[in-house]
């Protein structure tokens, strides 16, 4: 079975999430989505830090930040919910081969399921902008394996946890 079939139940469920329904209709307020956006910022933070990626084209923590600061985001005040906390956490402990499954998760959702999002979130979305979102994406289908089933339903499992508690 490949990556793709072995993750699609839980990245189904990820999807269904109230807080990413709200967020696709455009429903969210500007400091709903900065909780949002720091929640990412400290998931692209670790993974950028402590890792090394496919690409730097997947850089996403400055874009980030960016954003946060269009929103008029208090930069001192970094707001973490405990599921973020956890998620980071479990990132910090793993060995760049797992972190690579956590990469093609975090990276390519925001890649390619963020397109949709973009249009209907509050900001510039500059966390969505790619210089080269081709090149950046097959560098990371360039090395992606099927044995990364596991971890990247992990990251799924803490990123449902996030939406619940972004949800709150």
């Amino acid at each position: 079975m490949g990556l793709k079939e072995a993750t699609a139940e839980k990245h189904k469920l990820a999807e269904r999430m109230p807080f990413n329904g709200r967020m696709f209709k455009g429903e969210l307020t500007n400091d709903e989505y900065i909780k949002y956006l720091k929640s990412q910022l400290a998931i692209f933070s670790v993974l950028e830090r402590n890792f090394e990626l496919p690409s730097p084209k997947l850089n996403r923590a400055e874009a980030v930040q960016m954003d946060l600061v269009a929103l008029g985001a208090n930069q001192l005040e970094l707001y973490t919910d405990p599921a973020t906390e956890n998620y980071v956490e479990y990132l910090r402990g793993l060995s760049q081969n797992d972190a690579m499954a956590h990469i093609y998760l975090n990276y390519l959702a925001i890649m390619f399921g963020g397109q949709m999002m973009k249009a209907n979130t509050p900001g510039p979305g500059h966390m969505y902008d790619f210089d080269d979102m081709m090149g950046a994406a097959g560098s990371v289908r360039a090395i992606q394996k099927d044995e990364w089933a596991d971890e990247v339903n992990k990251g799924f499992d803490f990123m449902i946890e996030i939406f619940k508690e972004l949800d709150k």
